[in-house]
């Protein structure tokens, strides 16, 4: 339905818009500064029957790009991280409603479903993507700047 793919761009996509567009400012007015748009292995590559969701992550690794682009000569680094799946409460839940609905077991979902197209069949850590906030934020990536950065287990090299 339309209203479904409104609420997922509003909340996937246009939520990160309105959120650069509040803190661009005080950056600017700061001399730096460090924008870091948290979006998903799909901004890069597609699932089907997830639309909305895989063009409102595309949308974000486009918006990364070009804000990094307009605030670069203002010191401003702009950048994505691209987690595949996260271990977290959500996905824990996604995992027993699909085991629940396909009739398999939660670790034929992880495996079979979830997992199968991460080669290190593992899911990604919170505080990996903690690790990479920080980093990207300090001086030694002062020359990152628009870049979409997987974290997915290996799942984008294929």
């Amino acid at each position: 339905p339309a209203q479904k793919w409104d609420d997922i761009i509003a909340t996937n996509l246009s939520s990160s818009f309105h959120t650069i567009r509040a803190a661009t400012p005080h950056m600017i007015a700061a001399g730096w500064g460090r924008i870091i748009n948290i979006s998903s292995l799909h901004a890069l590559v597609a699932s089907p029957y997830k639309a909305a969701y895989v063009a409102a992550k595309h949308g974000v690794a486009g918006l990364t790009k070009v804000v990094a682009l307009e605030l670069a000569q203002k010191h401003i680094t702009v950048n994505s991280i691209a987690p595949g799946y996260v271990e977290t409460p959500l996905v824990k839940g996604q995992v027993a409603d699909t085991a629940r609905s396909r009739g398999i077991t939660e670790e034929e979902v992880v495996r079979d479903v979830m997992l199968a197209a991460q080669p290190t069949k593992k899911f990604i850590q919170i505080h990996e993507i903690a690790e990479l906030v920080v980093f990207l934020c300090g001086d030694a990536a002062a020359s990152i700047t628009g870049a979409i950065m997987p974290v997915d287990g290996g799942w984008s090299a294929q």
